[in-house]
């Protein structure tokens, strides 16, 4: 399929390839909407099989980041940038190259973390453009996201449970999370506290470690979709909601953190012909952008604003799963349509 056709489906207004002589980076950037505003997405560094795999990350990533920001009724669009690793060796350098490449497009990109970057990475990238976002709190930015991030997860998990027909809170719960980076394991702490408790996995042995510490029992990466919880919460990589997963699912809520957890839109279908209560994805994990993107206001970035909005999210599910069940959608249908006519709207 070519470029074209791969930009035509989801509807997106432009992608750029990058290659710097200098350093040998290169980096796919996708702009998928700036209808209500800068498209807004992290950089993602991360080994790819070939090109068209990088390609295929990126649009599916950009659409979903604009999706994200209208539902989560915020004034900027989705985009996205891959880098496919490895990193150049010098940081600085590699860096500043992509940069540039995000300066050329003239503010219809802002940059910010995602796989592989950090605050001290968009301090670099800062040196060279203002289009990027994710300022460490010592320079005037809003810091790590990721809190922000598991804030909304929990909000959008008691929405769930509502949806569910259950009570909103987590006393006496099972959950178990899929993924213990800096989001899961937020995630785990919060519902620790909060009475659950937490199965936790990890494909790699350091932050499953430190899911232990926390109070969690770990268990395999995979074996945990089959865990028999009250709620499943994927906050890993992607796809993992599939035709082979769904049929052997053992809780009755699936809410997390992990971007694009339908391998397919089908995916949404069988989850419900199931009886699972899905919170879309891209609504659930909007904490981290809502933070991030509160940088661009011109008053400046508030954390009372921030924390404001990402409480939001549980009322906002709250709208999505009562308008699924008054049409007779999925909830990820729902929150599409609704991202969708607001992306229109603002165009």
């Amino acid at each position: 399929m070519s470029v074209f056709a791969s930009m035509a489906a989801p509807g997106h207004e432009q992608v750029c390839h990058y290659f710097d002589a200098d350093t040998g980076l290169r980096a796919i950037v996708a702009v998928h909407s700036t209808a209500r505003g800068p498209g807004v997405g992290g950089v993602r560094i991360r080994a790819y099989d070939d090109d068209e795999a990088a390609l295929a990350d990126v649009l599916r990533l950009s659409e979903a980041m604009s999706y994200k920001a209208a539902c989560a009724g915020l004034h900027c669009g989705g985009a996205k940038a891959v880098v496919m690793a490895p990193f150049p060796a010098d940081r600085t350098a590699g860096m500043h190259a992509l940069a540039r490449a995000v300066e050329s497009l003239g503010g219809r990109y802002v940059a910010t973390e995602d796989m592989g970057m950090s605050e001290s990475d968009i301090a670099l990238l800062n040196e060279v453009t203002r289009h990027a976002v994710g300022r460490s709190l010592a320079a005037g930015g809003s810091g790590d996201p990721s809190p922000y991030t598991a804030d909304g997860v929990i909000a959008g998990m008691r929405a769930a449970l509502r949806a569910a027909g259950r009570e909103p809170a987590f006393d006496g719960l099972r959950v178990a999370v899929q993924g213990a980076g800096s989001v899961g394991l937020a995630v785990i702490e919060r519902l620790l506290a909060a009475g659950a408790s937490v199965v936790a996995s990890d494909i790699a042995a350091e932050p499953c470690e430190r899911a232990s510490a926390a109070g969690s029992t770990i268990v395999d990466n995979e074996a945990i979709l089959r865990e028999p919880v009250d709620i499943l919460a994927p906050c890993g990589v992607g796809g993992v909601l599939n035709v082979d997963t769904i049929p052997s699912l053992a809780c009755p809520i699936v809410a997390g953190a992990a971007n694009n957890q339908l391998a397919t839109d089908a995916d949404g279908r069988r989850l419900a012909e199931r009886g699972i209560v899905y919170a879309p994805d891209f609504v659930i994990n909007a904490g981290g952008l809502i933070n991030v993107s509160d940088e661009l206001d011109p008053d400046g970035y508030s954390v009372e604003r921030v924390r404001f909005r990402v409480a939001g999210i549980e009322s906002t599910l709250n709208t999505i799963f009562a308008e699924a069940a008054a049409h007779g959608e999925t909830p990820a249908a729902t929150a599409l349509r609704i991202a969708r006519e607001r992306i229109a709207a603002g165009r």
